[in-house]
Formats: structure tokens, sequence, C-alpha cells
């Protein structure tokens, strides 16, 4: 989901990130759902779901929905009673139960079928549930009316767990349907929008039946429909192979001719996103967009729900039917899983169609997560919907992680990780959470990386960083303190690029910062005039400074350390002349860190050396403020 209505921003103190209004998925619901905490908890959790045919009478001038869904689903267990959730402001008229009526009870949203007869576990079943009334319009609304250009409108959002304010099923992050029937019944002047696939619309007189089926595994939020005097058309996505994709789109008449110069732009959004994940995942169906009221968008499965068709807007939501859709968060926890990821995509339009908005969309992103000091990825509080659909945090520094993640791993392995991510069968059409998603990190890496986790996910705030620098000749000392602004985490590790600049050349260097007051050296072979901390903006930082000279850390004017033997085979011997707490760091001839320890006033150390490869290695000293430095050749 996207971004708020700029209505909105006086009431929340939302932040408006640019002129299509991209929403943050917020809410004024946090109060309701205090008072009522079943909202957040799973009823059916002895059974899965496998099936919903949903059958409603709608009409969009009124707020009121009647009907029924018929679930087929499958014990985990012995059954005697069926619960689903279903808020009580609706009345349930019937229960059948193998074509009779059965006793129900409905109480605290919570509706009891019970069943004539115990049903074994792995039996499939099914009741009906026969219902009306006025629904009561939850979180972002859930159920509404309105109006456009004088015409009536209804639809649904049912993100996060609102689903039940309008029909009986399990709010529940675990249990997809294997599939879905919708027959919305409504005046023949209207067109209604949902999921799946346009099979039919039967005529009846003044009335019609408009029949969606969906074969593809889909949650209870995703599910949605839309009503009002749609003007319909499609554009077609080439996809590889020769196929082709419909984007079916549901607009306002008054706004057919904007919307069609603008839906085009799905067309190369949906292939960077085929090239950059996998392919599109519910091509034998649609996808689509539905116009609405509410100020943003929602990523219902294979028919977005959008106020209008602003590239951004229509590239998060795109997003979600990879990241959201295709797997779903496992818990609303890990709803980053879902949003950091649509708004990194939505970026990466940027960074290919749109290169002269790329930095700027990066700045944007930094401003706003480093407008606080603190704060994690992860969700801390999921019985409120405003800290789940947080912006700075759930959305931006989510797509943030990721941009720092492909930093850290280059874009080869990042985006085979995610590729795998999704074609992983335990996820694909699923469900997952934060460490499915790291172990594929790892495993396509083939680095560990709890700490990077452990920094940027779950604990909170983000590094400041203090560049000094000199030259003499051809050598350059760089020296990289580093400041938090939340004490989770006294030092964020990360490879830190570095721009020098001057005499008509330019090169960038990445050092490998591991501690605060590490000192770098290289060879630049031209006189340095400027240097730039990050000049690509890989880093989620704030308040940088590069300055010339360094002066808290200097070099021993009496060598600190000895090594023997030097060349080396099998071992070597590290004399520390005046041992004290410090730092002992060996890098190759890359610069890379082989070995990097705390020393507690030990005089020697001898480390064994007969597996390093051939070559240079620099022994560096850190203490006191002060370090000392000295090759030593591995033969």
């Amino acid at each position: 989901m996207k971004k708020t209505a700029l209505i909105l921003l006086a009431v929340f103190g939302f932040v408006k990130t640019n002129a299509q209004n991209e929403l943050c998925k917020r809410s004024h619901a946090a109060a309701f759902l205090l008072n009522n905490p079943h909202k957040i908890l799973t009823t059916g959790s002895d059974f899965d779901i496998k099936y919903f045919r949903c059958n409603w009478q709608i009409d969009p001038t009124q707020l009121y929905i009647s009907g029924s869904v018929m679930t087929l689903f499958e014990p985990k267990s012995t059954l005697s009673q069926i619960q689903f959730d279903l808020v009580s402001a609706l009345t349930v008229d019937s229960v059948i139960y193998h074509s009779a009526n059965t006793t129900f009870s409905h109480t605290n949203d919570i509706l009891t079928v019970m069943l004539p007869a115990t049903i074994s576990n792995g039996i499939h079943d099914s009741v009906e549930v026969f219902y009306h009334g006025v629904p009561p319009g939850s979180g972002f609304g859930s159920f509404n009316i309105s109006t456009h250009n004088g015409s009536p409108v209804l639809w649904t959002l049912s993100e996060p767990f609102f689903a039940s304010d309008w029909w009986p099923c399990k709010n529940s992050l675990t249990d997809k349907a294997d599939s879905l029937d919708v027959f919305v019944t409504t005046d023949t002047i209207y067109r209604v929008a949902s999921n799946g696939k346009l099979i039919n619309e039967i005529f009846n007189g003044a009335h019609k039946t408009v029949h969606w089926k969906s074969t593809y595994p889909i949650s209870s939020y995703l599910v949605a429909i839309a009503v009002t005097n749609y003007a319909v058309y499609s554009d077609y996505v080439p996809l590889a192979g020769g196929d082709s994709l419909q984007v079916l789109n549901y607009v306002y008449p008054e706004n057919l001719t904007t919307a069609q110069l603008q839906t085009t732009q799905i067309i190369p959004i949906i292939q960077l996103y085929d090239s950059l994940a996998i392919e599109y995942p519910f091509k034998n169906e649609k996808y689509g967009h539905a116009q609405f009221n509410w100020g943003g968008g929602m990523e219902h499965q294979t028919m977005s729900f959008v106020i209008n068709f602003g590239q951004s807007l229509i590239a998060h939501e795109c997003a979600h039917q990879w990241f959201g859709d295709l797997v779903t968060c496992g818990s609303w926890e890990d709803i980053w899983l879902n949003e950091g990821f649509a708004t990194y995509f939505e970026g990466l339009t940027k960074e290919r169609y749109f290169p002269a908005q790329w930095y700027s969309w990066k700045q944007q992103k930094i401003s706003n997560i480093t407008s606080q000091p603190n704060g994690s990825v992860k969700c801390t509080d999921t019985t409120d919907v405003s800290r789940i659909f947080n912006g700075r945090l759930t959305y931006d520094k989510g797509s943030y992680l990721l941009h720092m993640l492909r930093w850290q791993l280059g874009d080869n392995i990042f985006f085979n990780a995610i590729r795998n991510y999704l074609n992983d069968p335990a996820l694909k059409f699923g469900y997952a959470k934060t460490p499915d998603l790291i172990q594929h990190l790892q495993t396509a890496s083939g680095q560990n990386l709890s700490v990077f986790f452990n920094q940027w996910y779950y604990k909170q705030g983000f590094p400041s960083y203090q560049v000094s620098w000199s030259q003499n000749n051809q050598q350059v000392y760089v020296q990289i303190n580093q400041t938090t602004s939340d004490p989770s985490v006294t030092f964020f590790e990360m490879p830190v690029p570095i721009h020098f600049s001057g005499a008509g050349y330019d090169t960038t260097l990445v050092f490998n910062h591991t501690f605060s007051g590490q000192l770098f050296t290289a060879t630049i072979p031209w006189q340095v005039s400027t240097v730039d901390f990050d000049p690509d903006l890989w880093i989620l930082s704030a308040n940088n400074q590069v300055t010339t000279g360094i002066a808290s850390l200097k070099r021993n004017t009496a060598s600190n350390l000895s090594i023997s033997p030097n060349p080396a085979g099998e071992n070597i011997t590290v004399s520390i002349l005046y041992p004290s707490k410090g730092k002992l760091l060996i890098t190759d001839a890359a610069g890379k860190i082989v070995l990097k320890e705390e020393v507690m006033n030990e005089k020697t150390k001898t480390i064994r050396v007969s597996d390093w490869k051939k070559g240079t290695y620099i022994i560096s000293w850190y203490a006191e403020g002060k370090y000392d430095s000295k090759p030593v050749v591995i033969e």
C-alpha cells in the first residue's frame, strides 16, 4: 500500500514525499484495536482454508452488504465446531451445513458454527454463512461509499485485519485460500472490479451478476470489490517468450482520457520487475487498476486500487504483486517485507527510467528516516496500525536497508538472492518472515549477515561519519570516526565509499570500516583537492563531516611493533613494545581484513599464517589515540 492523501497531513503529520501524494499506510484506528484485541488474533488455527465462494448483493449508493460466503476447509484435528472472524455489527441470518441449517453463536466479533457431528482431520468439508448489515468501516475504512462526479462508488480495503468487517473469514497471515470465486449482483449501470479473471456478466432485468475467479492462493485482506460506473480498457505488456499480460483498467469515466495516457507507464515497470525479480506471478489471470476515492493505493491481488495513475503510485502497488501478494509477510511484525520491498522497487524504476530523479529519491528517504534518531525496521507494536504502516520506518528505512544490502553484496548476488527468495517453494504463494529472507541472502552471498540485520533491522538509529584525510606525496591517509544516533547500536559496520578528486582526475575508494577511528592508507598518484563522503548515497547516514588533516590519531614516532620472522611461512609473532588495551588489525594487499582482535595488555601474540595466501599483509596496532603499522610477507 502507498501514501496518504494531502488532506490527512494536518491531522496526522504525514510526510508528503512527491506530487502523486503517495501514501504511507497509516490509520486512525489504534484506539479501536486496543478496545478490540481479537482483531489481531487468529481464529481457526485448527483448520485450513481451501476455497471461498462469495455471493454479494451490492448497491453503491448504500453502505450495506448482504449475501453469503461458502468456505471449504480441511480440519487439522477432529472438529466439533468451526470459528470465523466476523464483526458483530453484521447479522448472521443462517449457516448451512450439508444443505441444512446448523446452530451458531455470534458474539465479540467471532462467529462459532456448531457442527452436527465431529469431522476428522484431513477431511474436506464446507459451511455457508448467510448474513447482512452495515459494515462498521474500521482501519482504513474497510467498506466505503462515496461519489465521483456525482456518481456513487463503493470499495473495500481490508488491510491489515479488517476483512471481517464485511465478510466471514480468517484474519490470518498464515492461511491463504487456494482459490476464490466472487459473484456480485448490482444494477446493470455499474461495473464490478475484483480479484482474478472476469468469467462473465449475467444480466437479469435491471440487475446483473458479475463473476470473478482467482485460481491462485490469496490472503483474506487482499480480497476486494469496487463498484461504480467504470469505463474499462486494457493495456498489454509484452513478456519474454512472446506472451503478453493484460493490464485491465477500471477508470472513472471523467478521468478516462488522462488515465489512458498514464496507465501505459505500467508496461516498462512490469518488464523491469520481471527482469530484476521473477516473471509476473499471476500472469494466467491479469494485472489491473481500479480507481477509488481513498488517498493512495492498495495492492489487492491482481487488481490494485488507486486514487490516480501517477508513476510512483502505480510502480509501488505493482511491486506488491511480488512482495506482499505472491510472498506475504508471515506476521505484521515483518510488514517491511511487503512495504520496504515495494518502496525500494518503486525507487528502482527511478534508477532505470528517470535517472535524474534517482539521487533526489534517495536523498528524500534519508532525510525522512533521519528526521528522528531512533526506531527499528522491525515493527515493535502490531496492535497499532500507525506503527505497522509507519512511513519512516516500515517503508523508507525498510527500503534503505535493502539498498545497503545491495551495496554490500553487489547487484548480481543481491538480485539472485531475491529471485531465490521469491521462487522458494516453501514461500512462493505463501508467507515469509525476515529470517527466511536472511537465509536466502546468506546462501547466495556466502556471508554471515547477522551483524548487519542486528544493527539495521532489529536495533535502532543510524550512523554519522567524521572523515579526516591528508596526503603526503602519493600516499593518502583517511581516518573514519563514527557516532550513532541511538544507544542500541554503538557502531554500524559498513563498507564506506569515499570520492577523491583533483588535478583533473577522480576516483572512488571503498574502505571496509569495522571500528570508529580506523585509519586507512591508499596510493593516489595525483594531488587530491576534494574529498566527498558516500557520493552516491549508498549508506543511510546523516550529519556527516569531511575535514582535512588527521589530528586525533597519530602514528607513533617510535615503532611500537615488531614482527618475526619476516618473511614468514608457518607462524608470525607480533610483539607490542608498550602493551595496553587496543585493536590488532591485519589486512591483505587489497585492504581486506583477515584478522581483527581486541588485545588486552598482551606483549606478544603468535598467529598461524600457513593457510594464508602468499603476499604482503599490513599489521596495524591501534591504542590510546595512536597507531603503528608494519608490512609482513607470507611466503
